[in-house]
């Protein structure tokens, strides 16, 4: 499954990454209430949740809407080591789904005509900011937003993982992730086909920054508020982070399937995540803002079109829109997005020709592969295909 992907090439570096155990005030959430009328269909589904815990997860939690109906629920622990079951009111790390939050965020801009998204990027960005880029002149925004621009991945830069995983103390800002490329040769040229970056979407935060002045401030104003999200929240919020609801995160960092708290690393690095990352929800918030793209509440349904337009691979493959991912599961198409981080996973997708939105999230690391995710990505399937396969 995507969010089981690896996202950060760092073997060599794990095993000087000692555990974080933290003490959170978690708290435990209602009874989750189930509005379905396709019971039988569900109790498999819960049943193919308790098996994934089983199978090694701490927690994983559920949240569907598809006509009308909703249908929530959780297995497992929010808290290991308190035995804090998780529940539907535990707000999960989206990690990259924060992508399509900044993805919108840029097109809403683009509708006000407060940009353009085929113009170069050097008409928002900063000097400071292009002085530090292998190439700017050819970039356009829509080459940002659907991961075209060829510009390196300051992921995969050793330094930069290094950092991340031995220096808990330090705190990276936007700008560093910049540098980290900026004598590095660009990928491929620019428009020539599809590649992730996650730099790319923390260029678009920064530009958003430039023409309004906080892209963070944005989001929850045009965004959070318009649809009523109110367990979902970006570094504009007060105590971001700090929420009681926010599980503890863990990490088979060894791959022998022994997972360790490390809250603390997770929390620090997501709090320094811009545009790429940051976002955390409910699972049901999470399902509400995809509904709000597709039902045309956040965007204008021509600018709907223009976000599915899609890049492809260098085989001709379709891979990507302006901040949706082009997935298939169980063969049936979708649209959303993946995430994954170092103590958390999840999947936030839209089946068109189901009518069903679906939201999993895990509190387990997905940065790196465990005997756990080969495991589990079977019952995942299984978990889709009867999903998918209700009336």
């Amino acid at each position: 499954m995507r969010f089981l992907s690896l996202f950060v090439c760092c073997a060599l570096l794990l095993g000087a990454c000692a555990t974080l155990k933290v003490d959170t005030p978690l708290v435990e959430c209602p009874a989750t209430l189930i509005d379905s009328s396709s019971d039988k269909a569900y109790t498999k589904i819960q049943a193919l949740l308790d098996e994934i815990v089983t199978l090694g997860v701490p927690g994983i939690a559920m949240a569907t809407y598809s006509k009308g109906q909703w249908w929530e629920s959780a297995a497992g622990f929010a808290s290991v080591e308190k035995k804090i079951p998780m529940g539907s009111c535990h707000l999960h790390y989206l990690q990259s789904i924060s992508k399509t939050y900044m993805a919108v965020a840029v097109l809403q801009l683009y509708e006000k005509g407060q940009l353009d998204i085929d113009a170069s990027i050097g008409q928002y960005l900063p000097p400071a900011i292009l002085e530090d880029l292998p190439e700017y002149k050819g970039l356009t925004v829509k080459m940002l937003l659907n991961h075209t621009s060829g510009l390196p991945e300051y992921n995969d830069d050793p330094n930069y993982i290094s950092t991340l995983l031995q220096r808990w103390e330090y705190h990276f800002e936007p700008e560093e992730y910049i540098e980290v490329i900026q004598n590095k040769a660009m990928d491929f040229e620019p428009g020539s086909h599809f590649s992730y970056r996650n730099l790319n979407y923390v260029l678009l935060a920064l530009m958003v920054d430039e023409l309004v002045g906080s892209h963070t401030d944005y989001i929850s104003q045009n965004i959070f508020q318009p649809l009523g999200l109110q367990s979902s929240y970006y570094q504009s919020e007060s105590g971001y982070l700090q929420y009681p609801e926010l599980y503890n995160a863990y990490w088979d960092r060894h791959a022998d399937g022994y997972i360790e708290n490390i809250s603390q690393l997770q929390r620090k690095n997501v709090s320094e995540m811009v545009g790429d990352d940051g976002i955390v929800a409910t699972p049901r918030d999470a399902v509400l803002f995809l509904k709000g793209i597709f039902e045309n509440q956040l965007l204008q349904a021509e600018t709907l079109q223009l976000m599915q337009e899609w890049a492809t691979y260098a085989d001709g493959g379709i891979a990507y829109g302006l901040g949706l991912d082009y997935a298939k599961f169980v063969d049936q198409l979708a649209y959303g997005h993946s995430g994954g981080g170092i103590g958390a996973g999840c999947q936030l997708y839209y089946f068109p020709k189901q009518e069903v939105y679906c939201f999993i999230g895990i509190n387990l690391g997905t940065v790196t592969e465990s005997p756990i995710h080969q495991k589990i990505e079977p019952k995942l399937n299984e978990l889709y295909q009867a999903l998918l396969a209700m009336d």
